[in-house]
């Protein structure tokens, strides 16, 4: 039976180290005048929209409107691939072994569910070497959308891979934060929450994903976990 996984990028499948708040301030310092330190930002579980608007909002003191938001959305995109280098980012433990297992099983299908954009999804991928796994594509941010209406994106286009099995049984959502379960339930998928980002494994179980990991297993055993089987 086919299987779908969506999965979270940061915290998740890597880390940048934070390398992309790097390029929020270069960001709002290009297009809002104003050179801040956004390094205690708190980010976990915000979409790059949403993360740019706090920034600026939170650099300037006072809202910005839609316009200036999405210039310092667009901004942060280009200044992002230049900033990756200079943080020691990585690979989180289990994530490689595990993707190149799941692609070796012709009935597993891998998308990405992330607050990302499309264009910062692919930056830090390629960066780290995973945008490869991720032919099938998947659902990023947009500008003013919220995680559930991009949870509703990736329920749509994990449906064309499942061959009419029932979906709430057939996509798995894999994330590190509250956020990550929650939009994962609001398109009835099974969650499985990873305490690999800033979220510990109590926090997340108050949210009562399906599945609660401290990492990523072998990958026979997440395969197993999931119910897809032990061969490809």
């Amino acid at each position: 039976m086919r299987a779908v996984v969506c999965w979270d990028i940061d915290g998740t499948l890597l880390t940048t180290a934070r390398a992309g708040i790097l390029a929020v301030e270069d960001a709002v310092r290009e297009v809002c005048g104003v050179d801040a330190d956004f390094g205690e930002l708190r980010t976990s579980g915000l979409t790059d929209a949403e993360v740019t608007a706090l920034a600026a909002e939170t650099g300037m003191g006072e809202r910005v409107d839609p316009t200036t938001a999405t210039a310092v959305l667009r901004a942060y995109e280009r200044h992002l691939p230049e900033r990756l280098p200079l943080r020691n980012g990585s690979v989180l433990p289990g994530v490689r072994e595990i993707l190149d297992d799941l692609a070796a099983r012709p009935d597993v299908t891998c998308l990405l569910l992330t607050g990302n954009t499309a264009t910062g999804a692919e930056a830090k991928l390629s960066h780290y070497g995973l945008w490869g796994y991720f032919a099938a594509g998947g659902a990023f941010c947009r500008d003013g959308e919220d995680r559930d209406t991009i949870a509703g994106r990736a329920r749509e286009l994990a449906g064309r891979h499942l061959n009419g099995a029932r979906a709430d049984e057939r996509i798995f959502v894999v994330g590190d934060s509250p956020a990550d379960v929650r939009c994962g339930r609001a398109i009835g998928a099974r969650t499985i929450a990873v305490a690999t980002g800033v979220h510990s494994e109590e926090e997340l179980a108050a949210e009562e994903p399906w599945l609660t990991l401290r990492g990523l297993p072998a990958p026979t055993n997440f395969a197993r976990l999931l119910g897809i089987g032990a061969e490809a």
